[in-house]
């Protein structure tokens, strides 16, 4: 299907006003369509004019324009045209429409625990079309009334309000005006738990198989509501005004959750079945409040082109953190936020697809989404909270609660936002948005000292902007040294230049480690110094500033993956500090990306097998001091159970024998066992299946499929890529779970022949797989197979010129993973595997 272009939304827009939708679904034709029944009602500037509207039907039964038949069979590329309009116009359409199972559009999954199946919509970016007919484009909005038939033992929710107007016949509420995008339907066997805040009805829904953890979650959910309900309401002076609430969570989510008004849609993972850590939790009421966030910034007002997505994202990631930190127990937020939106965001600056915050005109709507990403989150985020230091927090706020009383139910830019923060500011952003939101990449920060006698005799804080993208960031933020876990110096500074005096810091004690950007406050690479990152192992878990920790960690993976920081070098500090870790978001975090992203990519083959002993050893003492039942443990554990070569050990755990306290009966955990069992061979298909059979659940599915695909023997590989490359019908899912598992191999000869096939067959999905699921699979696919003819392949398939925008976008952001991994192991791979140290 062809893509919506800019100038295509700016033509339509300015001949089409729409007044409204009403949409008619029927869900009870089976388990492969649904029908669908559009009357839109709108305007045309100039009668007699022809446009067009988005349908991508299975078929299209009948159509009419203004009471005149027109031929259903005119649809081409998803558009059917529209000619002669009249001032006023009636469009209806009946068509038979596809569910899918990649995540997009109307997605069907069917819960194998009881056979019963669910329903929801996903209509971003653009599979609007697939569920009804539209004018799809955010500046186009109108208010919806929505019909359902649905199976008599279905729950029907959605934007409105939902009543049953008979049976097996559900109602909707008439919404405010929305965006096509927002409109959606969750249908059901669902399971609910309701409540009520301020004369909002609050409701939570999962599949009948979660009851259990929906309603030991319940009380939590709906506490973290109704504190960003309280805070939102206070902060932006305007009421939530879609009515009731309600959040749902669904199965085979592409996303974490989606902002539709009124019925916010959830990954079903976040009810955690067994064990979770504080910091799941804590991720998990952030999404809560990040989408609540959305009903202002993003539904209230929307983008009026997708080139502005990251007014709603940034917004909403900078908001939500607020909240959590100001309104709720999860005060250590941001410190999360370091270790792990950064992280991401970070990421996606080194990779050659950087882009700017804003200002990236989209052609069209595809390629809006390949900047969907950790910089229009995390770095638009750390951006907001710049421009607040920049024009003091009273003067933001007041800028915002401008733009969202001015643009109420309508659409906005970049430019309005910042017009709206300078009337309320009185000061001019041109060069500080110039600087910060339009021009890509990172400035990279650090301290030079000159010390006599351990005492500071002068101090230098260094700016150094990337050449190829010069810009002049003034960032305001903080520097802190400890020795010892005393901290000996704390100074505050906006640095405006390339070189900058911290006089405040002559003359006190030279400190062990010294912490540009302790407190996180501003976007860019920390450059530690030798000294202290030659002193970490014995003084980061002495420091008592948790933020200040998630910094140092930060600074460690970007120079991992920037090859001035050897894995050796980070394993040492591992070793040492990560034992006494107390932050829950740090422990859980860093053990993950060592186990996950440090060890595998950035240590050779040889010498992988130590450097998971290494982490090994870490979490067999943690879980040994730790309290039973605690988040420690559980981190512990959780390492030990995916690292430990102790068959015996982990035959027990797969067989719920011995296991940590807390974990007895925690099915999720026991698949941490039992893919380390078949990743080393220990146990075969029948095993898994065996396992399989005591999780008879979608998620119990998905971690067998990962098991088949890691077993190390030629038949297991063959398997798992066929399944993942050539058969269609698999759900987003569970492509991304065999992908996880395929690469998985104790030596680069069993998978290597694969890496080629790789380069044609996962592009070739594109003509079954949805972009957004594809763009998925694509990076958990990418061979990890680290070696110079795998780079070569990558950049013969990245200059191909017939890959969709999603799979390119993937490939370049893979393909820069692969060059920082076989950059580190060329700078770092001779050394000793016992060895460490770091350049910077």
């Amino acid at each position: 299907m062809r893509s919506l272009t800019l100038a295509e939304a700016r033509e339509r827009s300015s001949l089409i006003t729409v007044t409204s939708y009403a949409v008619e679904l029927d869900l009870d034709q089976g388990a492969e369509v649904f029908g669908s029944r559009t009357v839109v009602r709108f305007t045309c500037a100039e009668p007699g004019a022809d446009s067009w509207v988005d349908l991508k039907a299975r078929s299209v039964e009948t159509v009419s324009l203004n009471g005149e038949s027109l031929d259903p069979d005119a649809v081409v590329d998803g558009r059917l045209t529209l000619s002669g309009l009249a001032a006023d116009n009636e469009l209806v359409v009946a068509a038979t429409m596809a569910y899918s199972h990649d995540g997009q559009g109307l997605h069907r999954a069917t819960d194998p625990a009881d056979d019963l199946d669910y329903v929801y919509g996903h209509l971003f970016l653009d599979a609007a079309p697939s569920v009804y007919a539209c004018f799809d484009q955010p500046d186009l909005k109108a208010p919806y009334d929505v019909t359902v038939h649905a199976p008599l033992d279905w729950t029907v929710i959605g934007n409105g309000a939902a009543t049953q107007a008979g049976a097996g016949t559900w109602t909707l509420a008439t919404t405010k005006p929305l965006a096509t995008y927002f409109m959606t339907v969750c249908a059901g066997p669902y399971v609910s738990v309701r409540d009520e805040h301020d004369g909002i009805p609050l409701g939570v829904h999962a599949r009948a198989s979660l009851r259990e953890p929906l309603e030991r979650h319940a009380a939590e959910l709906f506490d973290v509501t109704k504190r960003s309900f309280d805070y939102f309401h206070g902060l932006f002076g305007i009421r939530y005004p879609f009515g009731e609430y309600h959040q749902v969570f669904v199965p085979e989510f592409n996303a974490g959750a989606m902002e539709n008004p009124g019925c916010v849609t959830f990954r079903d993972q976040y009810l955690y079945r067994g064990a979770a850590t504080r910091d799941e939790l804590l991720t998990r009421a952030n999404t809560v409040s990040h989408e609540m966030s959305h009903m202002w910034f993003g539904d209230i007002v929307t983008m009026k082109w997708w080139d502005d997505l990251w007014l709603n994202e940034s917004f909403a990631e900078y908001m939500s953190h607020r909240c959590l930190v100001d309104a709720t127990d999860y005060t250590d937020a941001w410190v999360d936020s370091s270790i792990v939106r950064k992280v991401w965001g970070y990421g996606a600056e080194r990779s050659p697809s950087t882009h700017p915050v804003a200002g990236v005109e989209a052609l069209d709507a595809q390629s809006a989404l390949q900047n969907f990403d950790g910089i229009s989150y995390a770095k638009g985020a750390a951006t907001l909270r710049q421009l607040i230091a920049y024009v003091g927090d009273d003067q933001f706020i007041a800028g915002v609660r401008a733009y969202l009383t001015d643009k109420s139910y309508g659409n906005g830019t970049l430019a309005d936002f910042l017009g709206a923060i300078e009337t309320a500011s009185g000061k001019d952003l041109e060069a500080w948005s110039r600087a910060w939101l339009l021009t890509a990449d990172r400035d990279t920060i650090s301290v030079g000292l000159e010390e006599q006698g351990g005492v500071i005799d002068s101090a230098v804080v260094r700016r150094e902007t990337p050449a190829d993208r010069p810009a002049d960031r003034p960032h305001a933020f903080d520097f802190a040294g400890w020795t010892d876990g005393r901290e000996l110096g704390r100074v505050r500074a906006t640095i405006t230049g390339p070189e900058t005096t911290l006089a405040e810091l002559e003359g006190t004690p030279e400190p062990a480690v010294l912490v540009p950007n302790a407190s996180d406050l501003t976007w860019a690479r920390v450059r530690l110094s030798d000294s202290t990152i030659a002193a970490l192992p014995a003084q980061l878990g002495q420091i008592p500033d948790e933020q200040a920790r998630a910094v140092v960690w930060s600074s460690l993976i970007d120079g991992v993956h920037g090859a001035t920081a050897s894995p050796e070098a980070f394993l040492d500090v591992f070793d040492a500090a990560w034992p006494h870790e107390t932050n829950s978001s740090i422990l859980t975090r860093v053990a993950a990306y060592a186990e996950h992203r440090v060890v595998p990519y950035f240590v050779p083959r040889d010498r992988q097998d130590a450097a998971l002993a290494r982490l090994n050893r870490a979490g067999v003492g943690l879980l040994e001091r730790a309290d039973a039942g605690t988040t420690e443990s559980l981190a512990a554990a959780r390492l030990v159970a995916g690292t430990s070569d102790d068959e015996a050990l982990l035959r027990a755990w797969a067989d719920g024998k011995g296991l940590p306290a807390g974990l007895e009966d925690d099915g999720d955990f026991r698949w941490i066992v039992v893919r380390n069992l078949a990743s080393r061979g220990l146990i075969g298909v029948a095993d898994v299946d065996g396992f399989r059979a005591k999780d008879d659940t979608l998620q119990g599915g998905l971690n067998a499929l990962m098991c088949r695909a890691s077993l190390p023997d030629a038949d297991a590989k063959a398997w798992a890529w066929e399944q993942l490359t050539t058969r269609q019908g698999r759900s987003n899912y569970e492509m991304v779970h065999l992908a996880r598992g395929f690469w998985v191999a104790p030596d680069d000869s069993l998978v290597e022949d694969y890496v080629p096939r790789y380069f044609s067959d996962v592009p070739a999905m594109s003509g079954w797989v949805g972009e957004d699921a594809l763009s998925r699979v694509v990076l958990v696919a990418f061979p990890r197979v680290f070696t110079d003819e795998t780079a070569r392949l990558s950049a013969a398939a990245i200059a191909r010129d017939d890959l969709t925008p999603a799979v390119h976008r993937s490939l370049v952001d893979a393909d820069a993973e692969l060059r920082e991994a076989l950059a580190s192991r060329a700078t770092f791979g001779a050394a000793s595997g016992a060895a460490s140290g770091a350049t910077v």
